[in-house]
């Protein structure tokens, strides 16, 4: 039986469907084509050298053993929480939106293992009424904390508040059988803790990013102790990986999906929409905004040379946001090009009622299949976009499964090395980031930034002469 597939289209961006002044012309395809093509020979070279680890994810047998082990001892608790933020955390909100049910959380038909929370921020007020919800529950629950190196401040100070609160309601020794640690192997905050009091541990890999980690065991956890069949998933990433892996540019899905990408983003549209016509892809947007952005937004490129780059991504969601935004999208700039996520073939289904009698201009819809109508909603939209010259791009699932979801995952991962080689930047660093980590840290009261809080004290208290 032949998988399920993911389908890159691009029509909707041609001379031939846009006209000339914002479609691409078959010679301006032949130079995306020169530039591009070096790169994949280039990227492939680099993963052979070790440099881009994020490639070797789909093949890391000993890390799945690892992962399965841990989830079968853990498998019959009724809680599993997430500890982390960005790249611990988007991954692992995707995963499970796209791949379990809808009431997964509330239906224990629907679910085929412990409700899952991620909690990935530090507002206190959601952070309390967790708390106070999970407190007579903890000894059916694991925590399963993030973080390479134990620092993160939002990460930490979650992990410290659940670590007392289990010691002081089921006492200190039961903290080893509550709590996995995903770490650094050797070395960080976190990995210190974890031996000292006998974690369960997995290992966020050398040499991979976070924002490049859901297919580790960052992501693969929380995955496999909710049902989702992490094999296939992994599967699904590997046969992507043969795709962009091919030396022809038009045969190469990435390649093809970057060199649109940046030839748009110099030519003005330096907004990427992402709009999935399907409630459970509407977190992929989410995990692609923040690897779009911290891979691609840069000050110098890799000559040093300030250039100030990086197109903004953007996430919508079909058919919410046509309601929403599409009023901008077809009648403001045009500045913005649009990718929508698309299922050929959904995993249920819904008949639409009949019409009432006092009412048979709604009997157009009646009877008709709701997945129907979604996608010609995504259709219409599309149209509506084109008709206006705005350029399109479609990525179709024939079904979503982990296979397909996968693929996805490793797509998108790929096209952002491509988009940052035809950028000539660093994708995988994110200098920009740690300012505003160690200004956290200073108003915090770290003495390690005693001369940063300094500077920071005329922006801690608000001038009453611009507040009204």
């Amino acid at each position: 039986m032949e998988k399920p597939l993911v389908k890159f289209y691009y029509k909707n961006v041609t001379e031939e469907v846009l006209g000339k002044e914002h479609g691409i012309t078959k010679s301006q395809f032949d130079e995306l084509e020169k530039k591009t093509t070096p790169f994949i020979e280039e990227l492939n070279n680099q993963r052979k050298a070790g440099k881009v680890k994020y490639r070797d994810l789909p093949y890391q047998a000993d890390t799945v053993s690892q992962v399965k082990k841990i989830a079968g001892e853990i498998k019959d608790c009724e809680n599993f929480v997430v500890l982390g933020i960005g790249g611990s955390a988007l991954g692992n909100i995707a995963l499970q939106t796209a791949l379990n049910p809808y009431m997964y959380n509330l239906d224990d038909k629907q679910r085929k293992g412990p409700r899952l929370f991620v909690l990935d921020n530090v507002d206190p007020v959601q952070m309390k009424s967790f708390l106070d919800w999970i407190g007579d529950k903890l000894d059916k629950t694991i925590f399963n904390c993030i973080s390479k190196s134990g620092r993160t401040a939002e990460t930490a100070s979650q992990f410290m508040t659940v670590c007392e609160m289990i010691e002081k309601k089921l006492g200190k020794s039961k903290l080893k059988d509550n709590v996995v640690a995903t770490t650094d192997l050797k070395a960080g905050t976190l990995r210190k803790i974890t031996d000292e009091f006998g974690f369960r541990s997995l290992e966020v890999p050398d040499g991979v990013g976070g924002r490049f980690s859901v297919l580790s065991a960052v992501g693969l956890l929380s995955a496999a102790v909710c049902g989702i069949d992490i094999d296939l998933l992994l599967a699904g990433a590997a046969d992507m990986d043969k795709r962009v892996s091919v030396a022809e540019f038009y045969k190469n899905p990435a390649a093809i999906n970057a060199a649109i990408n940046w030839h748009y983003y110099t030519r003005g549209k330096k907004i990427s929409v992402m709009m999935p016509y399907s409630y459970g892809l509407k977190d992929l947007s989410d995990w692609y905004r923040q690897l779009w952005a911290e891979s691609l937004g840069k000050t110098k490129d890799l000559s040093g040379n300030d250039i100030f780059v990086g197109p903004t991504p953007v996430k919508a969601l079909g058919a919410t946001d046509q309601h929403s935004q599409v009023q901008l999208y077809r009648e403001g700039p045009n500045d913005k090009l649009f990718t929508f996520l698309e299922v050929e073939d959904f995993s249920d289904d819904v008949i639409i009622g009949k019409s009432p009698d006092i009412a048979p201009e709604l009997a157009v819809l009646s009877g008709h299949k709701m997945s129907k109508l979604i996608n010609c909603e995504k259709i219409g939209t599309e149209y509506a976009l084109i008709a206006s010259k705005r350029p399109c791009l479609t990525v179709a699932f024939e079904k979503v499964t982990p296979y397909t979801i996968g693929q996805f995952i490793y797509l998108f991962e790929a096209t952002t090395s491509f988009a940052g080689m035809l950028f000539n930047i660093n994708t995988y660093d994110q200098p920009a980031v740690e300012l505003g980590k160690d200004a956290t840290l200073a108003l915090m009261g770290s003495s390690d930034y005693a001369q940063l809080a300094d500077k920071i004290k005329p922006f801690k208290e608000k001038d009453n002469n611009f507040l009204i």
